[in-house]
């Protein structure tokens, strides 16, 4: 008599390939092909709303909790030969990012330069004789962003004339993180910790980690967690900085998968809206009711402006495009493991992330917006196939999204 086991297969793993475990350390996916608009409508306005581009990693931390943690092990006699390679790649980070952590490599400002003449191409009748404005939070990689932007637009047509503007002037809208005072209280308060630390400890895996250090290297359960999540964003981080490394010499498919969906969860516990709190969306209010007034102002010809960009960050697009309730952008459930299959950071805000509104008009003066998120076209109203939208029909949802006491 044979006796066969069965093993149930975990319905919320996730098998994501190697780029996408990159999570939002992914370089821009740029779009393989454009979706042309009818020949009936004529594009008169463009708001944009960008995430600077690929960087270094943002500081040293994690780049150094692991070198220490190597060296380390090295010095113990329990590091393993990968994990002397790992000690090269981690050594090569710090090194090319030394004086630069957290800015805007090469890759990113070609990046930029790509969004901006795909966005020339598709629609020049905005950019004759256009005045163009361009916000930036005062963060020298979203700076970085706006000028390789601005400067590509430029030089496909030097008759744009352009107002850029930079600082912390420009935080409420580009960085509410940093100002709104309900999300201040949020951070404090910290709702979603345990729920996060719930699913670290059931998620991560740590065997890549004694893979590098050693079996016979001594952690401590919180130590091993930290390490084995640096140890993650060092290696997600390399192609970001145009480092080739492959990252499954240190991963396989299946623990990359788990690392990543550490990181996506919390990106999806602080910068959306959750069944814990919609304050971290909310905090885009002002931006999107920016977005919605100059749109109006383009409708009712009152802005001197044909074009406005804004760049931000990562943490500037998911409170926005949750807010917004974008398909694949807005999640809500009460089962956090589930998350990894729904809400997917390397989709949302990979490395120059955008969201555009393009404003059309027809031959009889009227108005239709067509929303892209990565420069794909998207649907937002429910029940609704529809990707060109009367602006007044557009505008009435988008109003519905902001919380009344936003509202003016």
């Amino acid at each position: 008599m044979s006796v066969v086991i069965g093993h149930a297969i975990d319905p919320t793993a996730t098998a994501y390939n190697n780029d996408c475990c990159q999570g939002s350390l992914r370089p821009y996916p740029a779009p393989q092909q454009t979706v042309a608009y009818p020949d009936s409508l004529t594009p008169v306005f463009i708001n944009h709303v960008g995430r600077h581009g690929s960087r270094y990693p943002a500081s040293a931390t994690h780049c150094t909790m692991m070198k220490l943690a190597l060296e380390a092990a090295d010095s113990l006699g329990t590091i393993t030969p990968l994990g002397r390679t790992m000690l090269r790649y981690t050594s090569l980070a710090i090194e090319r990012s030394r004086g630069q952590w957290g800015a805007l490599d090469s890759l990113g400002m070609a990046e930029q330069r790509g969004i901006a003449s795909r966005m020339y191409a598709r629609y020049q009748s905005v950019f004759k004789g256009a005045n163009i404005k361009a916000i930036s939070s005062y963060s020298p990689r979203c700076i970085m962003s706006m000028n390789s932007f601005t400067h590509q637009l430029t030089r496909l047509n030097n008759r744009i004339e352009l107002t850029a503007t930079s600082g912390r002037s420009t935080s409420p809208l580009m960085r509410p993180f940093d100002v709104d005072p309900e999300y201040q209280q949020f951070s404090e308060e910290a709702i979603y910790k345990q729920p996060y630390d719930q699913y670290i400890a059931k998620a991560i895996p740590l065997e890549p980690l004694r893979r590098v250090l050693g079996f016979n290297y001594l952690l401590s359960d919180k130590e091993s967690e930290s390490l084995a999540l640096a140890q993650y964003y060092v290696i997600a981080g390399m192609s970001a900085m145009m480092i080739d490394c492959d990252a499954s010499q240190f991963f396989s498919a299946d623990e990359y998968n788990r690392l990543w969906s550490c990181f996506n969860l919390r990106q999806y516990l602080q910068r959306t809206s959750t069944t814990l709190s919609t304050i971290p969306a909310d905090i885009a209010s002002p931006l999107l009711l920016d977005l919605i007034s100059t749109t109006d102002a383009a409708v009712d010809g009152t802005i001197g402006e044909k074009a406005v960009l804004r760049f931000g960050h990562a943490e500037t697009l998911m409170p926005l495009l949750s807010l917004m309730r974008l398909n694949s952008c807005n999640y809500k459930t009460n089962y956090f493991d589930t998350v990894a299959k729904h809400w997917k950071d390397f989709n949302v805000v990979p490395m120059s992330a955008n969201l555009q509104i393009i404003l059309f008009s027809t031959a009889n003066g009227k108005h239709y917006v067509r929303i892209d998120h990565n420069e794909q076209p998207v649907e937002i109203l429910p029940n609704d196939n529809s990707i060109y939208i009367p602006w007044e029909k557009a505008r009435d949802y988008l109003m519905r999204c902001i919380p009344i006491y936003y509202q003016p």
